[in-house]
């Protein structure tokens, strides 16, 4: 299990894209709700349609988010990013989760009660708004996710999809073929020949069930075209 100090946890928080872009006394009231919990490996954070509850932030570590339409299944979108946050949606609508959370491997996070973020919001109506600018880095999030799939190229979208990916550095990833299949919109079998590609190319190493990124500016050039097909 991953070993970590409340004050490295919150540094690196406070480095994260919403918390970085709004000014004090924000990021230290909510900090101040904040606590500090461990997941391992497979454990649900929350599900799609659980109650209303408070906004969770990575730290370290892996984790999946899995969405989908209300009528079907939910399936593996994107992956957690430190110092990223989200779950604000039932604070801002008062309605149940619309997505799942699930740690991929071993994952610290903060976590910030339903209770605290409404008390903030009493004590100062602002918090309102600086809550909803985490949903617009998830929209900004998911419009790349879009851009990603509408790739034609089969190559493209699993370069993205690693290049996206790529925050963990030289550190292993526990995503399989399958998983990563799915989320480039792929068969396990192009997924396959993609990884052995990019491993020729030093851009990757990996098994059945991880994969390294070495090289995600690489990756990154030849998803958007700047490369040989």
């Amino acid at each position: 299990m991953l070993d970590l100090t409340r004050e490295k946890a919150e540094k690196v928080m406070r480095a994260g894209p919403w918390l970085a872009s709004i000014a004090e006394p924000f990021p230290s009231d909510l900090l101040r709700h904040a606590r500090l919990q461990r997941f391992g490996p497979d454990q649900i954070i929350y599900r799609y349609g659980d109650p209303s509850g408070g906004m969770y932030g990575l730290v370290a570590g892996s984790l999946t988010i899995n969405s989908a339409p209300p009528d079907a299944t939910p399936r593996l979108i994107h992956l957690g990013v430190p110092g990223a946050w989200t779950g604000e949606g039932p604070f801002l609508t008062g309605q149940p989760r619309r997505i799942e959370l699930k740690a991929l491997g071993d994952a610290w996070m903060m976590h910030v009660p339903l209770d605290a973020l409404q008390q903030m919001e009493a004590r100062d109506p602002s918090v309102l708004r600086a809550v909803g600018l985490n949903t617009v880095f998830t929209v900004d999030a998911l419009i790349r996710i879009v851009h990603d799939l509408q790739k034609r190229s089969v190559g493209r979208r699993i370069a993205s999809v690693l290049q996206r990916a790529g925050w963990l550095g030289d550190l292993p990833i526990p995503l399989s073929q399958s998983a990563l299949g799915i989320m480039a919109n792929a068969s396990r079998q192009q997924v396959n020949m993609a990884m052995r590609r990019f491993a020729v190319a030093g851009w990757v190493t990996y098994n059945y069930r991880s994969v390294t990124v070495i090289n995600p500016q690489a990756l990154g050039q030849f998803a958007e075209g700047d490369g040989t097909e």
